[in-house]
């Protein structure tokens, strides 16, 4: 059972998403209609991911165990059964990845980013490295890639923006 103070947030949601929707303006915030969706929209929100105790130096020196990435594999599973550009949102707002993509330099984040979208396509696809590498390199999952981005850019601008208010 959640906490109780997550219990309340949660009812804090669902009391302003159901006024929104009695407003009719639940449309006009979405800026891409995939994030109507809460499985694909902040699909980590209620998954208790202990980022102060994350450590990436442990991971670049021995690899990491893909049994402490099942949530982010299941979530991306259930974005991959919507669209690749569904799975590709889900994977870019994984507070883990968000946390190295900000700290560490560029080229340890594609690293690490890519470890993951490798490891994900072993698991739900019996994929090898160089075929997974592949899948990452091709249109389809560049292009899809690129446009979940870009909605994420577009969300945290309206986002900021609307928290300025």
């Amino acid at each position: 059972m959640a906490s109780p103070n997550k219990q309340q947030k949660r009812a804090q949601r669902a009391k302003a998403k159901a006024k929104q929707n009695r407003s009719g303006k639940a449309k006009a915030n979405v800026v891409h209609p995939l994030l109507a969706n809460p499985l694909v929209n902040e699909p980590f929100d209620d998954v208790e991911i202990d980022l102060s105790t994350f450590d990436f130096k442990d991971i670049e020196e021995h690899g990491f165990d893909p049994a402490h990435f099942d949530d982010l594999f299941q979530a991306m599973k259930v974005g991959e059964d919507i669209s690749l550009l569904a799975m590709c949102l889900v994977f870019l707002q994984y507070p883990v990845l968000e946390l190295v993509v900000a700290e560490e330099s560029q080229e340890s984040a594609i690293d690490f980013m890519m470890g993951l979208l490798i490891v994900y396509r072993g698991i739900f696809h019996d994929e090898d490295e160089e075929a997974a590498v592949n899948w990452v390199g091709g249109d389809a999952f560049q292009k899809a890639y690129n446009e979940a981005s870009m909605i994420l850019e577009k969300k945290n601008a309206r986002g900021a923006s609307s928290a300025r208010v």
